[in-house]
């Protein structure tokens, strides 16, 4: 363990910030060699006569970067990669054919998934639970995470949510593919999932085949969804979307039953739905009987202003929110949950426990642990900062190399709209961005209307001190 020479000035503030400068420092300058061993931060708070919160956050905060790794047992140490050149370090990972920034555009760092709090809070959930907690449970998900998931979403995202009307499933994808099922399939009229008679008539008298249903989506629009929404029994309309989001009059001529969104943070422009359009939809869908399906996905990461609440506070009883823990947490989870009205929520309950009788439960009995003891807000907030400095860092150094791509959207989630000058072949600049290690994929292909070049691309998995350089490798591979 080794002893370090750090200075720190209390009168100028920031002293967790002035910390990891100076750690950052004496890495880079291999001063700090890979792999060597920092003093717990109990100790190193005690030898500069600071309190330990400071000096954790100062750790944290060069863990989230990439500078350190710490595990529990192993203390915290010089990350194997820190102290070599960061140009160096992609073109080896590129190398071995692993994009060394993550291949989708809206990935979370998962590096800095919180290890120890989620190993504890199964431990917890191993030492405390009784045997009958791991016997197959309601499909609809356990209680304790249904209720503390209600609480959370009320709380943050002002939901109008009971632990009644939300269903945990595998992940948005697969919650909006029940849904739809939901829609255009007979409704569930209350019958429990574990009654056998209902199973043995249910084999005995099938229900029809679902039906289909016209579904609007944005333009543009993920791609990787659209088969799943088509394979659950959608029709699908294209509907533009504009710098105040989804265009509610070009809705409405559409004759749509039902509208997939993005409203808190689109996919892929990064425009928010404004207060007017936001209004306009309500009122069209409660004027026609339509149903309007909420993705949330990045909510919490809102770095320029408070985020606004869900659709579905306003209308309940025609709006389905689904969200997950697969950009908060980590996408390999497949924890999700879909908030719909009463009659939904039974039918998309009772279709889980067809199709997988649920998720599992240690992994229910974790995030609910992790909810409840507050490890996730802090999590998030943690995550939240990191990802505001890697998004200004990446936005500065575009700035600063390719002046002449302009940033689209707000300041928010995972990735960024980068809209490209007129004549750039984007599938070439993708190509390129990729060689560099970023996550970027050309948003052509996500149009159904044509539109200018751009490309989106990811940034939480890019660190701050990584941005200027890959940027500007980036910049020197395009054809000028």
């Amino acid at each position: 363990m080794a002893d370090l020479h750090v200075t720190v000035d209390r009168a100028a503030g920031g002293i967790a910030g002035q910390i990891a400068r100076e750690l950052r420092q004496a890495v880079r300058q291999g001063r700090l060699p890979a792999g060597e061993r920092l003093p717990a931060s109990r100790e190193l708070a005690k030898d500069l006569g600071l309190s330990r919160g400071v000096v954790v956050e100062a750790y944290e905060q060069l863990v989230a970067e990439g500078f350190l790794i710490s595990r529990v047992g192993a203390g915290t140490s010089v990350a194997p990669a820190a102290s070599r050149p960061p140009a160096e370090t992609a073109r080896t990972t590129l190398a071995a054919g692993k994009p060394y920034y993550g291949s989708r555009s809206t990935s979370p760092d998962l590096s800095a998934f919180p290890r120890e709090r989620w190993l504890a809070a199964i431990r917890r959930a191993l030492a405390t639970l009784p045997a009958d907690a791991l016997d197959y449970g309601d499909p609809g998900g356990i209680p304790g995470l249904r209720e503390e998931l209600a609480g959370y979403l009320r709380r943050v995202r002002a939901a109008d949510v009971s632990p009644d009307n939300l269903v945990i499933v595998g992940g948005v994808a697969q919650g909006l593919s029940l849904t739809l099922q939901a829609l255009t399939g007979q409704p569930a009229e209350g019958r429990a999932t574990h009654d056998l008679n209902w199973f043995v008539d249910r084999i005995a008298h099938p229900a029809p085949l679902p039906g289909r249903i016209r579904l609007a989506v944005e333009d543009p629009t993920s791609l990787r969804q659209l088969p799943l929404l088509r394979a659950a029994g959608a029709d699908l309309v294209a509907v533009p979307v504009d710098g105040e989001g989804v265009d509610v009059t070009a809705l409405a001529a559409t004759g749509a039953r039902a509208v997939l969104l993005t409203p808190a943070h689109q996919y892929p422009t990064g425009v928010v739905l404004s207060p007017r359009r936001r209004a306009a939809l309500i009122e069209w869908a409660t004027g026609t009987g339509a149903m309007i399906l909420e993705d949330d996905y990045d909510a919490e990461f809102r770095f320029d202003r408070d985020p606004v609440g869900c659709l579905q506070g306003l209308a309940p009883g025609h709006v389905v929110m689904a969200g997950s823990v697969s950009k908060s947490l980590a996408p390999g989870l497949r924890l999700g949950w879909v908030v719909a009205p009463p009659g939904i929520a039974e039918s998309v309950r009772l279709a889980r426990g067809e199709l997988d009788l649920g998720s599992p439960v240690l992994e229910q009995y974790a995030l609910a642990d992790l909810i409840r003891t507050g490890g996730y807000d802090r999590h998030l907030r943690r995550m939240r900062r990191e990802y505001r400095a890697r998004r200004d860092a990446f936005v500065r150094a575009l700035a600063d190399h390719l002046p002449e791509i302009t940033v689209r959207g707000v300041s928010a989630g995972l990735h960024l709209f980068a809209e490209l000058p007129g004549g750039w072949d984007e599938h070439s600049a993708a190509e390129t961005a990729r060689a560099c290690g970023l996550a970027v994929e050309p948003a052509g292909p996500m149009r159904n209307a044509p539109g200018p070049p751009a490309l989106v691309m990811g940034f939480a998995r890019l660190p701050v001190h990584h941005a200027d350089q890959t940027i500007r490798a980036f910049a020197a591979g395009l054809p000028h």
